[in-house]
């Protein structure tokens, strides 16, 4: 089965996935943080070059290569309002993209993903018997771990605070069993396919591997279905499972998802608009929304 996934790659925030990409995001990160204290002072530009200790000429350049827009208009598509928006008619969006498969708008590249699930033996195995390669790549929301097997990428976690033994053990604790061995070779080329949209082609989909309980991988396939631009809530979710008090269940699903990005959790909100947890951290969520709907905008 293959699904449309069209993530937010502006052609001039293609940079940010070069090596670059590490310094930028620490400025886009510190500044979301501070915009996520003050964002109902609605802080000028200026002000949050100096919570930063940066010139507002440099934290202009750092995002306008990063994120296609500025600070301030990044920081108003992170309002409370704008997470409402995203969720106006969510069932119904969810309903129809399970009926005709809908992607992303036309106006934007495609990022086309095919997947399959392990089955259920090799999941409770742990992944015993299952060689998972990884390595270390850029990429426009800091650095990135890649995890695959011999049938395609099977994680893509995310680096904090240079930290990359915690990132590896997040994705080992997944399958507590199975050997990882260190190949940056392998992983470069699905690192690539996941962030550069030059090598988004419908003819060659990225093939995803999902590892997991059955529940999860339903869950999972759902976050395929949610169009860019666009946001669910986990009651939904719930419900187009047919399981419409398992919300709780459905957040715990999510928050496991192992393969971010390009499978949307951070599509995922609460019913309020508020974007709640993410395991990769709020701020990457807000990061990777906001980028979304810059580029939408754009």
């Amino acid at each position: 089965m293959t699904h449309n996934f069209a993530p937010p790659l502006a052609a001039d925030a293609l940079d940010a996935a070069r090596p670059a990409a590490g310094s930028d995001y620490d400025h886009v990160r510190r500044a979301l943080a501070f915009m996520t204290e003050r964002w109902r002072d609605q802080p000028s530009h200026e002000e949050i070059a100096a919570a930063l200790g940066v010139s507002p000429s440099h934290l202009h350049h750092v995002f306008r290569r990063w994120a296609g827009l500025t600070p301030k208009a990044f920081l108003q598509a992170l309002t409370l309002d704008h997470a409402r928006a995203l969720l106006r008619d969510s069932a119904s969006v969810l309903e129809t993209t399970f009926e005709v498969g809908l992607s992303g708008p036309s106006r934007l590249h495609d990022l086309f993903v095919t997947h399959e699930a392990m089955s259920p033996g090799e999941w409770k195995a742990g992944g015993e018997g299952l060689l998972l390669r990884y390595g270390f790549h850029p990429s426009p929301f800091g650095e990135a771990i890649v995890v695959a097997t011999e049938r395609g990428l099977a994680g893509l976690g995310f680096v904090d605070d240079g930290d990359r033994a915690a990132a590896l053990g997040d994705m080992r604790r997944r399958w507590p069993k199975a050997r990882f061995v260190e190949d940056s070779g392998a992983t470069a080329p699905l690192a690539r396919r996941a962030f550069d949209r030059e090598t988004w082609r419908p003819d060659t989909p990225l093939r995803v591997v999902m590892i997991g309980t059955d529940f999860e991988v339903r869950v999972w396939e759902t976050l395929l279905r949610i169009p860019f631009g666009r946001a669910t809530t986990y009651s939904d979710i719930a419900c187009h499972l047919g399981k419409p008090k398992a919300a709780r269940a459905v957040g715990a699903a999510v928050g496991r998802n192992p393969v971010s990005f390009v499978v949307p959790c951070h599509r995922v909100l609460g019913r309020s608009g508020a974007l709640t947890g993410y395991h990769w951290g709020l701020t990457r969520k807000q990061a990777i929304l906001g980028w979304e709907a810059g580029v939408g905008a754009a």
